[in-house]
C-alpha cells in the first residue's frame, strides 16, 4: 500500500509505530469482546436463567428444561449471530472495495433482495402439493444455491450500472429502485402461490436468528466458512482494486478473474445469511466503516479479520438487545440492526458532503 489517504479519509499510517502498538491490543480486544458477548447471549434472554444453571447445562447435570433452552435455542442462536454478522460485514467490505462506493452493502444495493428473490422462487415456486416440510427436509442446499444466484445476478447488474454512473447517491437510488422492483416480482409470486407456500414465505420474511434447524445451521456454517476462507485468499486482489483497476491491471492482476472470485465470495456470504435468517439490514454497510476507523488503514490484510470479529460482535449485541432481557417481549433483530446502522450511514453521508475522501 502506498502512502496517502485511505478509504475512510485518514492518512494511511498503517506501519507507523503508534498504530502498530495500538493494533497489538485491538485484535486481542476484539476477540475478548466477542467471547464476552457470546457468553452474555447465552445468559441473557426473555427467560431469566442463573449463570450457574447455564454452565451446568453444558455438563448434562442441570435441569432438563434449562438444558433444552440453552442447548437447543440460545446456543444455536448465538452461533448463528456470529456467522451472520461476520458474513454480512465481510460481504459489505468487499462490495465497498469493488464498487469504490462507501454506501455499498448487500442490503442497500439490493443484493439481499436478489437473494430473497431466489428464496421466493424456491418456496413460492413449489407446487401446491408440496409443503414447507419438503423444502426443509431435502432442499437446504437448493434454497441457499438459489439465494447465491439471486445475489450474484444483482451484484453483476449493479457493477454494470456503477461503471456508467459515477454518482454515489445515484447508484444508491438505483439500488433501492431495483430492490423495489424485486419486491414487486415477489408480490406477484405471492399472489399466485398456494396457502401453505405463502405461509412458509411470510415466516421467512420476518427474519430471525433463532429459527434455524440443525441441518440449516450446518449448511450456513459450511457456506460462511467457505466465504471467509475465500475472502482471506482475496486480500491481495482487494488491495490492488482499491488503488484502481488500471494500477491493478498493470501490476499483473486479471481484473475479470478477480471480480468473479470476489463476486462469488460476496454472493455466498450474503446469500447464505439471507436464505436462512431473512433480510438483515445495515450490518454490511456500517461495520466496515467502524473497522476502518478503529484500525486507521485500508489494508485488507487487517480489515478482513477485523471486520469478521467486529461484525460478529455487533450482531451479538443486536441479538442481546432484541431479547429485551428481563421482559417477556422480543424485538425483531432487523429493527435493532437498523437502529445501529442508520446513524453510521448518516455519518458517512455527512462526511462525504463535508468533503472527506471516503474513496
Amino acid at each position: 500500500m502506498t502512502e496517502g489517504k485511505n478509504i475512510s479519509g485518514h492518512e494511511n499510517t498503517a506501519f507507523s509505530p503508534s498504530v502498530v502498538r495500538m493494533r497489538r491490543w485491538v485484535f486481542p480486544g476484539l476477540l475478548l469482546l466477542l467471547f464476552v458477548l457470546f457468553v452474555l447471549d447465552l445468559f441473557l434472554g426473555s427467560v431469566s436463567i442463573r449463570p450457574s444453571d447455564v454452565l451446568r447445562s453444558f455438563t448434562g447435570m442441570g435441569d432438563e428444561t434449562v438444558q433444552t433452552l440453552v442447548l437447543k435455542f440460545r446456543l444455536p442462536k448465538a452461533v448463528t449471530a456470529i456467522l451472520a454478522g461476520a458474513a454480512l460485514s465481510l460481504s459489505g467490505l468487499q462490495m465497498q472495495t469493488v464498487f469504490r462506493n462507501p454506501m455499498a452493502g448487500p442490503y442497500v444495493l439490493g443484493v439481499s433482495s436478489g437473494a430473497g428473490l431466489g428464496v421466493a422462487l424456491v418456496i413460492l415456486g413449489f407446487s401446491s402439493g408440496s409443503g414447507p416440510l419438503s423444502i426443509a427436509a431435502g432442499g437446504n442446499w437448493i434454497l441457499v444455491s438459489a439465494a447465491w444466484t439471486g445475489a450474484g445476478a444483482v451484484m453483476i447488474l449493479m457493477l454494470f450500472i456503477s461503471v456508467r454512473v459515477r454518482s454515489i447517491m445515484t447508484v444508491l437510488i438505483i439500488g433501492m429502485m431495483l430492490a423495489s422492483g424485486i419486491s414487486a416480482i415477489v408480490s406477484i409470486l405471492q399472489y399466485f402461490s398456494s396457502e401453505s407456500m405463502l405461509k412458509a414465505y411470510v415466516v421467512w420474511t420476518m427474519g430471525s436468528l433463532g429459527n434455524l434447524s440443525a441441518s440449516q445451521l450446518n449448511v450456513l456454517s459450511v457456506s460462511v466458512a467457505a466465504g471467509v476462507i475465500l475472502s482471506m485468499a482475496s486480500v491481495k486482489m482487494l488491495n490492488a482494486l482499491l488503488i484502481g483497476e488500471n494500477y491493478a491491471s498493470s501490476s499483473g492482476l486479471n481484473i475479470t478473474s478477480a471480480r468473479i472470485i470476489i463476486f462469488a465470495c460476496t454472493s455466498i456470504l450474503s446469500g447464505s445469511v439471507t436464505a436462512f435468517c431473512g433480510p438483515i439490514a445495515f450490518i454490511g454497510i456500517a461495520v466496515p466503516h467502524i473497522v476502518r476507523n478503529i484500525l486507521k488503514t485500508s489494508d485488507h490484510r487487517l480489515l478482513v479479520p477485523g471486520t469478521v470479529f467486529t461484525g460478529a460482535s455487533v450482531m451479538l449485541i443486536s441479538d442481546i438487545l432484541s431479547q429485551l432481557p428481563g421482559t417477556e417481549k422480543i424485538l425483531p433483530v432487523n429493527s435493532v440492526t437498523s437502529l445501529i446502522g442508520i446513524p453510521v450511514v448518516i455519518w458517512i453521508i455527512l462526511r462525504k458532503n463535508a468533503g472527506s475522501e471516503l474513496f
